[in-house]
């Protein structure tokens, strides 16, 4: 009895070991998770259990199939949603959707609503994390390429191009659609077990899913609704439910604008897969899209604490609307009132003003002999991260001018600085209210009455061409200063209010040096941007400075984190390592009337298009990354402003000569004098010999010396008057009008045959 008894007592105890390990186990699936399991989310050790079998994905059969049938027939796809206007995202967390009212449409599907919150919860077997306020996480990165290609796999592609590494939120095809670089990822086949997948590779709460179609000219290929599974070791996995069955997210209604589908709740695993289970009428399964999640923290893993990216600067990394930025303008120059001034160039069409700052030892004033150099970004309101780039700068200069640093002190004292962070604010208000990841490629790209700043200026590289090939230069038409069009003039040409306010602004202050930050690319494009071949869409088309535009431009490249870096991907399609992530803009795509080209041809000012990231709009937390990515590029190219010569070109009174013009021999492009004399001429180093003419003076020669160090060489010009222009100044002063030589000739001699005859 005593054994029987023991057995008994020993059984029951074994029994209810296994109850309470069940329990326990059903209870950690539903707790907060910090530090998720070992193996699709069971807390008992490997060795407790049998190695699970891995349960083949197999997708919901219509009703009357037949078990012994081969695959279904995709289901039909559900008619296109009407594309609502995207609501404005919150100014922080710009990911958490507002839940729509019932029977109100929204393009932000998979909203968490209680009732998918409690069918979620009664299935025990997902992963949830749960939460009293629901957390908004960033994207992991696809749009970015901090999610790699290796990163990303698909059950089958229809070839290399259209593999899983192009199915990126945002990703554009190439001008050749047919080749290694398409516009998303296309399955292989149209069935419902296609999926592609992507490694966080770390444990990740997953909370929502954005998608859009494929990007292309000439094909219609979108998926209006999918399956979302997710999983720790890519063997297993768990389909999101809603309710007893699995949860259909709608898709697409058309192949460009993002649709943001939250997970009813967070998802915590590694892997996470998207099966299409429905897609447009005669197109094909293709997807571009993002993941929303938030990396659990790890501290044990060295490999992600070795590339995180951290920054020490203490600044203002959000986001900011046009009013927010008119404060935090405000807010530096009361910083930093000594060596900074706010003032607005003119106003956009809805009336915004186009704020800029001015950061020099004395504001308001140009100095004699001081370069004046500017920043100009947001010509496209869509591609932010250039705005939010210069506003930073901003800062940084404010704050480490007042701590006193060597390098910054000597920048703010010999440069004058102009920022101009938002060129057209109406289009950035649109891609503001879409929020970082749902404005598509293009939403905010305009200004509002639909012009392209960008290329919006006047063409003046058909004239000067043009007058070349006739052999006019320069009688007619001079290779610099060339005059505007009298028709882009009218008020009936098609021409932006920001576009005729940027030219006022660059014909009032004498510019030397220019950036205009724009995105989608990595790369610094240099003028020409325009073909000189009709026929052609793209060629070298090199400026007579092409030497100096390619060291600007390396000189920016070379000093960013990732710009040279062979290692890294392309963005999209091309490929700027040859030339160390520098180009020639014509060779790239041709442009008529761009600013740069304006620029050079109509001022003195050598102007440059920066392209600072792949990702126009990137969500708040990868500003702290991007900043540490461009900000010494930032300053490198600032400091390129005192390359060169510099100096004064003057009368015999030591009064200063404007608009002289200053000739460099073998370089067929000249610049002129400012109001006081002073001129900049950017030179590679080397022994230049250098011409200074004006009208009304002799001009004068000098061989100039350009070194390898910082500072431009000092290089002055005395011009005496010529013999005719002090008789006029003679004849003047004591009001007779000057002789006219050949008029008297001529006079006398009527007068000799007068007396013959």
């Amino acid at each position: 009895m005593a054994r029987r008894g023991a057995a008994a007592l020993a059984l029951a105890l074994a029994l209810l070991a296994v109850v309470l390990a069940g329990v326990g186990a059903q209870g950690a699936a539903l707790q907060v998770p910090d530090y998720y399991v070992q193996e699709t989310w069971n807390r008992e050790p490997y060795y407790a259990r049998r190695e699970p079998k891995p349960e083949p994905f197999s997708p919901q059969l219509p009703a009357g199939t037949r078990d012994g049938e081969r695959e279904p027939r995709p289901p039909e796809p559900r008619p296109p949603k009407k594309a609502t206007k995207l609501k404005k995202a919150p100014k922080r967390d710009k990911l958490v959707p507002e839940t729509p009212p019932p029977g109100k449409n929204s393009n932000r599907k998979g909203v968490r609503t209680k009732s998918s919150e409690k069918a979620a919860n009664d299935d025990h077997s997902v992963p949830v994390a749960h939460d009293d306020v629901r957390e908004s996480c960033p994207p992991l990165g696809l749009e970015t390429l901090k999610i790699t290609d290796f990163q990303l796999h698909a059950s089958t592609s229809k070839r290399y191009g259209l593999g899983a590494h192009r199915g990126r939120l945002n990703i554009q095809a190439g001008i050749n659609e047919n080749d290694f670089y398409d516009g998303a990822w296309c399955a292989g086949r149209n069935d419902l077990r296609q999926w592609i997948e992507v490694d966080a590779r770390r444990l990740t709460k997953f909370t929502g899913v954005i998608t859009q179609g494929r990007n292309s000219l000439w094909l219609s290929d979108w998926v209006t609704s999918f399956k979302v599974m997710v999983s720790n070791d890519s063997h297993t996995w768990v389909t999101v439910k809603n309710g007893s069955g699995d949860m259909i997210f709608e898709g697409n209604s058309e192949k460009e604008i993002p649709v943001l589908n939250e997970l009813p709740v967070p998802m915590v695993a590694r892997y996470i897969r998207v099966n299409p289970q429905s897609w447009f009428d005669n197109g094909s399964i293709c997807m571009r899209l993002e993941i929303l999640g938030c990396p659990l923290p790890d501290p044990n893993n060295y490999y992600h604490r070795r590339n995180e990216m951290t920054t020490t600067d203490d600044l203002d990394f959000k986001h900011h609307s046009h009013k927010e930025m008119r404060q935090l303008m405000k807010v530096v120059n009361e910083m930093c009132p000594n060596i900074t001034r706010i003032y607005n160039i003119g106003r956009s069409h809805q009336g915004l003003k186009l704020y800029a700052v001015e950061i020099s030892d004395h504001p308001g004033e140009h100095e004699v002999g001081e370069p004046e150099f500017h920043y100009i970004a947001g010509a496209h309101g869509n591609e932010v991260l250039g705005r939010e780039l210069t506003l930073l700068l901003m800062q940084f200069l404010c704050q480490e001018y007042l701590a006193g640093n060597s390098r910054i002190v000597r920048l703010v004292e010999e440069t004058r600085i102009h920022i101009l962070p938002s060129l057209n604010p109406d289009g950035y208000e649109k891609a503001y209210e879409g929020g970082s990841e749902l404005g598509g490629w293009s939403l905010g790209r305009w200004t509002h009455d639909g012009i392209d700043i960008n290329n919006n200026f006047p063409d003046l590289n058909t004239l000067l061409w043009e007058a070349e090939d006739r052999q006019n230069i320069p009688r007619k038409v001079p290779n610099h200063y060339i005059a505007i069009p009298e028709w882009f003039l009218s008020e009936n040409a098609t021409v932006a209010v920001e576009t005729r306010a940027v030219i006022a602004w660059m014909e009032k202050i004498p510019f030397v040096l220019g950036g205009n930050l724009q995105g989608g690319e990595l790369v610094v494009a240099y003028p020409y941007d325009m073909v000189r071949s009709l026929w052609k869409t793209q060629e070298p088309s090199p400026t007579p400075d092409d030497h100096v535009f390619r060291w600007l431009a390396y000189s920016y490249a070379s000093t960013h984190r990732l710009m040279t870096d062979a290692r890294r991907r392309v963005c999209h399609t091309e490929d700027f390592q040859k030339e160390d992530g520098t180009v020639n803009g014509a060779s790239w795509h041709t442009v008529a009337g761009s600013l740069n080209d304006f620029s050079y041809l109509h001022t003195n000012c050598f102007e440059l298009s920066i392209y600072v990231g792949c990702d126009k709009f990137p969500h708040e937390s990868e500003l702290p990354e991007e900043w540490e990515n461009n900000r010494e590029s930032l300053i490198v190219f600032m400091e390129q402003v005192h390359r060169g010569i510099k100096g004064v070109v003057r009368d015999s009174h030591g009064k200063g000569i404007p608009n002289a013009v200053i000739s460099v021999e073998g370089i067929n492009h000249d610049i002129r004098t400012a109001s006081d004399g002073d001129y900049w001429r950017l030179l590679n180093p080397g022994e230049y010999v250098v011409t200074a003419k004006a009208e009304g003076f002799a001009s004068s020669t000098k061989n100039c010396m350009v070194g390898y160090d910082m500072g431009a060489t000092q290089c002055d010009f005395t011009l005496s008057k010529t013999n005719l222009a002090r008789i006029r100044e003679i004849m003047e002063k004591f009001g007779k009008q000057p002789i006219s030589l050949p008029a008297r000739r001529l006079k006398l001699r009527g007068r000799k045959r007068r007396q013959r005859g």
